[in-house]
């Protein structure tokens, strides 16, 4: 039977459109969609149990992958199959999950899956950009229990004009590359990096993106309806017991309120609120405990949550007794680590990060390989977020999500920064070795530190900082919070981590967590925000206030050459024999990347002291050296033969030329011995390609005054007694017949 198919078509300008299609794939899902753009196509799938699982928290995963057959190519490596995501893949999947998650009600706890498929690829369509909108999709079609459909898009801005899910191509143009998630009322999710932008124009950028999710939005309400909208699903949610609530909040927030104002660090804090949270299971008995214990301690969080906002609300008062502008306390220190080739570290109240820089060739890029997109990085960081740094002892299985996402975020904020010029590959890798709020900026602050340390010629320094709201709808009271606590984040309605120089912001990352946040709220955050960062990057500044002027003497220097394509195969030998054998002696690293515009080989030299890349560079000057017709040039003997002497010019070691015997000198020479030795030095005249012999032509004696009554020997005729046909003087044809083979003569 052939399927019944609906469809509808999103207009998104220039003769662009996205088109989301349900009922011709993957049935059997709760949930099915097909989006599409161009060539590029998604199918995202989505399933929910109908039984609530034990956990106290909503079990979603979603999961995106880009198949390699859609770009038509193999997987990469010895194992032809796709294996574990990529780190853009990874990035993909965050960027989803926090738009959807907070949307699914508190009480949901059903295992619930997304997942979403490139199953076929267009180079000017980037994919990632239409995920959100493929899961939304979906889970409308569905009965999950889910407030209202969201999306997300790309905006970027190319000559002044934004532009919504922009190429590849336009990317590398724009000043601006934010991905935007939200309701058709609410912004949730803002994710980007910028060229030092200003707050207004970042809030520009934003509605613009808003404008465009609307119309996504109203989409998925048609498609659903066209398909036929099922109910809600019906589930167990959580107990309930508003006496008990009140009974709780009761005995628990005014001993809150007054831990919380007295101002204390985080584990002081805990311990106290922890011994309130006992205290109040200490009044119920073993039996009720058991049968309710659950939601004592529900309820105590509840009021735990709600004596900390309104302190802040109320009298401008934190958890750690500051107020709501200030900064914790810094210090930083750069070059802590002496076999590094950049180091610092960068400390705010109880959050620490160790940033190391490393320094290499382009063959050190960080290779991606994804169907969506093929290329390079020379300049990355990595973060890590051990269990230590926040006091917990758990297993490591490999890097997180959360590694990742903030990883990227650190990165997108410094990368700016460094110089197209920049010879090296660079990657920075940041050890958190405390958390309690922010490890991420911790992490950008630690790692331009660290890059100027090592001498990375960086534009301006990058500092970056984490920003929380506390707001009630009903008052109207807001408070924006700057350099929020781990407990501050949770309980906040907003975390937006900021990243800028001195001239803008570089790079940002919001949650927005209440409903209809307005646009003057959000600016006035971000303004706040970059008083901070001034502040923040005022302390970096003081500990370094300039990239250093060179590497440390222990970091390799890099030196790029340019050569032209007719001598790479020279400096690299028959099968490499030469560059090994020079990258031996030197103990340097050379690497040959071809400039197809140019078409001139750019040959990278790294290496400590400049000993071994000088006698690189020796080498390159010699293979490049090219003597002028008539000139003169000091040589020396390195080789002596019967017919000649080989000769290194002085100022191209390694360049050779033979100097035949009858070039030596004037009179006639029996031995080469006769006239010159190994070692000796003198001067040759180079007169180019010798038509005769086709090789070059260098002589002594041409510069050496003539013998008093020298008489030149006339030039040999070599065709003297021939006539033209082959026959000599006497009628005798000398040609040879080949009917009648000659016979060699055999000496005796």
């Amino acid at each position: 039977m052939i399927p019944k198919v609906f469809k509808e078509v999103i207009d998104l300008g220039d003769g662009r459109e996205i088109s989301i299609e349900t009922g011709k794939l993957a049935k059997q899902a709760h949930g099915s969609v097909v989006v599409t753009s161009g060539k590029c196509m998604l199918l995202c799938t989505v399933v929910s149990n109908y039984k609530q699982s034990s956990v106290d928290f909503l079990p979603l995963t979603v999961d995106y992958r880009e198949k390699f057959a859609a770009a038509g190519r193999y997987p990469g490596g010895f194992f032809k199959r796709e294996a574990r995501p990529s780190d853009g893949e990874v990035l993909t999947m965050r960027l989803v999950d926090r738009v959807l998650r907070p949307l699914f009600p508190k009480d949901y706890h059903a295992e619930t899956q997304v997942m979403i498929q490139l199953m076929s690829h267009d180079d000017d369509v980037m994919p990632e950009a239409m995920a959100g909108l493929a899961a939304s999709a979906a889970i409308q079609l569905s009965d999950f229990p889910f407030e209202c459909p969201i999306s997300e898009a790309r905006v970027g801005r190319v000559n002044g004009e934004f532009v919504i899910n922009p190429t590849r191509a336009q990317l590398a143009e724009s000043d601006i590359e934010m991905m935007i998630g939200a309701s058709a009322d609410s912004v949730m999710m803002v994710e980007g990096e910028m060229d030092e932008i200003s707050e207004e124009e970042m809030a520009d950028a934003i509605k613009f993106a808003h404008e465009a999710i609307k119309v996504q939005c109203a989409a998925q309400v048609r498609l659903a309806e066209a398909f036929g909208k099922k109910e809600t699903r019906e589930y167990e949610g959580e107990r309930e017991d508003a006496d008990l609530a009140q009974k709780i909040h009761g005995m628990a927030y005014d001993k809150v309120y007054a831990i919380a104002k007295a101002g204390s660090a985080k584990h002081e804090r805990s311990a106290a609120f922890s011994e309130i949270k006992e205290d109040i299971k200490a009044t119920f008995s073993e039996e009720e405990l058991e049968d309710f214990g659950d939601l004592v301690s529900r309820y105590y969080y509840k009021a735990e949550k709600a004596a900390i906002r309104d302190l802040t609300l109320n009298e401008g008062l934190r958890l750690d007794g500051r107020k709501t502008d200030e900064v914790r306390p810094i210090w930083c220190e750069v070059d802590y680590l002496p076999s590094t080739h950049g180091s610092s570290i960068f400390s705010r109240g109880e959050t620490q990060a160790l940033a190391t820089v490393t320094l290499g060739t382009s063959r050190d890029a960080n290779k991606i390989d994804m169907p969506s997109y093929e290329g390079e990085e020379n300049f990355y960081l990595h973060y890590n977020f051990p269990p230590f740094c926040t006091g917990e002892a758990r297993p490591l299985r490999g890097t997180s999500r959360r590694e990742v996402g903030h990883g990227n975020l650190a990165q997108r904020g410094l990368k700016g920064m460094i110089p197209a010029d920049c010879p090296y590959t660079v990657r920075v890798v940041s050890e958190v070795l405390e958390s309690n709020g922010s490890s991420s900026m911790a992490t950008v602050c630690a790692g331009t530190m660290a890059l100027m340390d090592a001498g990375v010629k960086m534009t301006r320094p990058v500092s970056g900082i984490a920003m929380g709201l506390i707001s009630d709808a009903d008052s109207g009271k807001y408070a924006v919070l700057s350099d929020i606590l781990g407990d501050e984040d949770h309980l906040g309605d907003m975390d937006f981590k900021v990243t800028g120089t001195s001239e803008g912001i570089t790079a940002c990352q919001m949650d927005i967590k209440v409903k209809g946040l307005s646009y003057e709220i959000l600016v006035n955050a971000l303004k706040q925000a970059r008083e901070g960062r001034l502040h923040i990057l005022g302390k970096l500044t003081d500990t370094i206030s300039a990239p250093a002027e060179s590497v440390k003497d222990h970091a390799p220097t890099m030196v790029t050459r340019r050569v032209p394509n007719e001598f790479i195969g020279a400096l690299i030998g028959p099968g490499g024999k030469v560059i090994q054998e020079m990258q031996k002696e030197t103990e340097t690293t050379i690497v040959i990347n071809e400039d197809p515009v140019t078409e001139e080989g750019i040959v990278e030299i790294l290496g400590v002291g400049n000993k071994g890349i000088d006698a690189v560079m020796a080498k390159i000057d010699s293979l490049l050296f090219k003597p002028t017709v008539g000139s003169a040039y000091e040589v020396k003997v390195i080789k002596m033969l019967d017919f000649g002497a080989v000769v290194e010019y002085a100022e191209a070691p390694g360049n050779e030329v033979l100097l035949h015997v009858s070039e030596l000198a004037w009179e006639r020479t029996e031995n080469v011995t006769d006239v010159v030795n190994m070692g000796d030095v003198f001067d040759v005249k180079y007169f180019g390609i010798d038509p005769r012999t086709r090789k070059e032509k260098v002589s002594r004696k041409a510069l050496l005054p003539k013998p008093e009554g020298y008489i030149e020997r006339p030039p040999r005729d070599n065709n003297r007694g021939r006539d033209n046909r082959g026959r000599d003087n006497r009628g005798r044809d000398n040609r040879r017949d080949d009917r009648k083979p000659r016979e060699d003569k055999k000496e005796d």
